[in-house]
């Protein structure tokens, strides 16, 4: 009786334990049919690709310079008599700026014009003389010693004229130098002396006033010497464009030209010193500023862009995610040829009007559906005008 109760006993255990795993085993297939099929979509932001040319820039700090610089000063010794000019006054070449006191110069000129006229009565003297030996000489009268004498007191005699003339010149252009006049054309700077005020020949401690020529105005800049073969290019083929922004007000000039490359890199910070000249009629760039610069060197034809975010590097290359027309994602290789601000520029494995997603990578794999965010607006590459560094897309 023990026997087959023990027997009855086993045989319910081993039909509970198959009962159990058949309904465990029911269980898992359900849950696990259940979740294949209601996997949620990953949420991703996503632009479209877009074809367009796209410039290619060298994007540096510079600063503003007058083209010309003019400290002046007097070339004479004397007291100014008179300032002609306001601080800050546009001036032209030739203006009337300080004028000293004429007069001792004046008494000069007068003493240098009497000791010409001396010297010629002198002269006419002695060439007078010479003649009347001359006559005698032929007659044998005078012994050739005594004409000989004549003969040099009369070419003495119009050297010292020609002594006292460039002593009259000279005495003429001192003069001259009483009025101080401005060499080029530009803006007055402030004025350092004042009327009564002696001042000394080309002393190099005062100036009287600094003249700055701002339109047309310089821009100096630095560029890595890696952008060097590709800048001079461009210069050498004059298709090197420059543009400028003030870096405090947002004011942009995009009409410069490249004007100087320096003939030497600065070994200790491997950087070139560029000049660019802009016509700036309207004085709005001002000399010591800091402006943001870029070089436009050539142009990328129909290049396709994508924004940066959209692309991924890995053991494999550079590759981005592509959604396809089923919402699900496929992952590419990509080739790329070089950044341009907030985009990047590709030379395969995209084309223009895909849809890439640009965030949220890290939760795809290959196959995985996306609900798809796009940012507004498109890539859209810098196109030169403005030196400012722009981001172009927003989520």
């Amino acid at each position: 009786m023990k026997t087959e109760s023990h027997a009855l006993l086993l045989k319910s255990f081993l039909l509970l334990l198959v009962a159990g795993g058949l309904l465990l085993a029911a269980g898992c297939g359900r849950a696990t049919n259940a979740g294949t099929g209601a996997l949620p979509a990953v949420p991703v932001q996503t632009a479209v690709a877009v074809q367009q040319d796209v410039p290619r820039r060298v994007e540096s700090i510079g600063n503003v310079q007058a083209l010309r610089t003019v400290s002046v000063k007097s070339q004479v010794d004397g007291i100014i008599a008179q300032v002609n000019f306001q601080e800050g006054q546009e001036v032209k070449a030739g203006d009337l700026l300080v004028t000293l006191d004429r007069r001792p110069f004046e008494n000069s000129l007068l003493i240098a014009r009497a000791d010409l006229a001396n010297a010629r009565a002198m002269a006419d003297q002695a060439q007078a003389d010479l003649d009347r030996y001359k006559q005698l000489d032929r007659q044998a009268v005078v012994s050739k010693e005594e004409y000989v004498q004549y003969v040099t007191k009369e070419e003495t005699a119009k050297a010292e004229v020609q002594a006292k003339e460039a002593a009259v010149a000279n005495a003429e252009l001192q003069l001259s130098y009483t009025e101080i006049r401005a060499s080029i054309a530009g803006r007055a700077g402030q004025r350092l002396l004042h009327e009564g005020a002696l001042v000394k020949a080309n002393d190099n401690s005062f100036t009287l006033v600094t003249i700055n020529q701002l339109a047309p105005v310089a821009i100096t800049y630095a560029v890595p010497e890696s952008s060097l073969d590709e800048i001079r290019s461009a210069f050498a083929a004059g298709r090197a464009t420059v543009a400028v922004t003030e870096r405090t007000t947002g004011l942009t000039r995009n009409n410069g030209r490249l004007e100087f490359i320096d003939n030497t890199v600065d070994p200790t910070t491997g950087m070139v010193t560029l000049k660019a000249v802009f016509p700036n009629e309207d004085d709005a760039l001002w000399p010591g500023r800091f402006v943001y610069v870029v070089t436009q060197v050539g142009v990328d034809p129909a290049a396709i862009v994508v924004p940066s975010t959209a692309v991924q590097n890995s053991q494999n290359g550079s590759t981005i995610y592509v959604v396809k027309a089923d919402q699900t994602v496929e992952l590419r290789n990509v080739k790329v040829t070089r950044t341009s601000g907030d985009n990047t520029l590709l030379s395969d494995g995209i084309k223009a009007g895909e849809t890439v997603v640009t965030d949220g990578q890290l939760r795809l794999l290959p196959g995985v559906r996306v609900e798809a965010h796009q940012l507004s607006g498109a890539p859209v590459a810098d196109d030169g005008k403005s030196a400012v560094p722009k981001k172009i897309l927003t989520p």
